[in-house]
């Protein structure tokens, strides 16, 4: 029988989550994680409150209230069910979200083609540059076609015609947000923007370097954030075998 995951991890893009193995492997040797996927089809309806009630059949079925992280529209759907069901969050903790949590590199990508006179290729081009840095034509093109496949397949409150937003506001479970210091698309502002809604025990916490994807280029770092604050919010940490691990998958 598979046990009760402490941690589920948030998955709404089938493309951005290569860049979240890095650190649930280094987080599965210290806690019980889980992965939750939701993998939105061509002909569904854009929406991410599709993704709140399938999260919350999943979870209303657990015991215990748990510990939930995402990072950007992943994140988002965690924020969404935190604030609509509190009773069955332990804790969130958002990566790359800001005060105004719909703001993602999608939002970023419509503004450019809603703004400039250029190709769908060529921006995606000029946003690896922005995420990743310089990167030679081969790295480019897989960088390109994973955000292609994001924007195809991801749901996203953004699109061509329309930029959604949402007013900034608390959540009323333990927090922490998780920013790159360096982030062009979630920059320190929007990150600091939330203090002003922390309640007593929440955490900021930036990472010096890494920009939109930070946790993927520094696991380690973020994973000892993460493992402290989820301490201070009744989490015992354990050595996981290799044995639990594939059990809870």
């Amino acid at each position: 029988m598979s046990k009760i995951p402490d941690v589920l991890w948030l998955k709404t893009s089938p493309s951005l989550q290569v860049f979240d193995r890095r650190l649930i492997h280094y987080l599965s040797r210290k806690v019980l994680i889980a992965e939750w996927d939701y993998f939105q089809t061509a002909d569904e309806p854009c929406t991410l409150d599709v993704a709140v009630t399938l999260l919350h059949d999943y979870l209303k079925s657990l015991n215990k209230p748990i510990h939930l992280i995402g990072h950007s529209t992943s994140g988002l759907v965690g924020l969404m069910y935190a604030r609509k069901y509190p009773e069955r969050v332990k804790s969130l903790t958002l990566l790359s979200v800001g005060v105004h949590p719909t703001i993602d590199w999608q939002a970023h990508y419509y503004v450019h083609r809603h703004l400039l006179p250029c190709s769908r290729q060529t921006i995606l081009i000029n946003m690896v540059q922005s995420l990743f840095g310089e990167q030679d034509k081969k790295n480019t093109q897989n960088l390109v076609r994973i955000l292609e496949r994001d924007l195809d397949l991801s749901p996203s409150p953004h699109s061509l015609l329309k930029r959604q937003s949402m007013v900034p506001r608390g959540v009323p479970v333990p927090l922490m947000v998780c920013g790159g210091n360096d982030d062009p698309i979630i920059d320190p502002n929007l990150i600091g923007g939330w203090q002003p809604f922390l309640k007593p025990g929440d955490r900021i916490w930036e990472c010096p370097e890494g920009g939109y994807f930070f946790h993927h280029f520094y696991p380690l770092n973020v994973a000892q954030a993460l493992l402290e604050f989820w301490q201070n919010n009744a989490l015992v940490l354990s050595d996981i075998t290799q044995e639990v691990i594939a059990s809870k998958i």
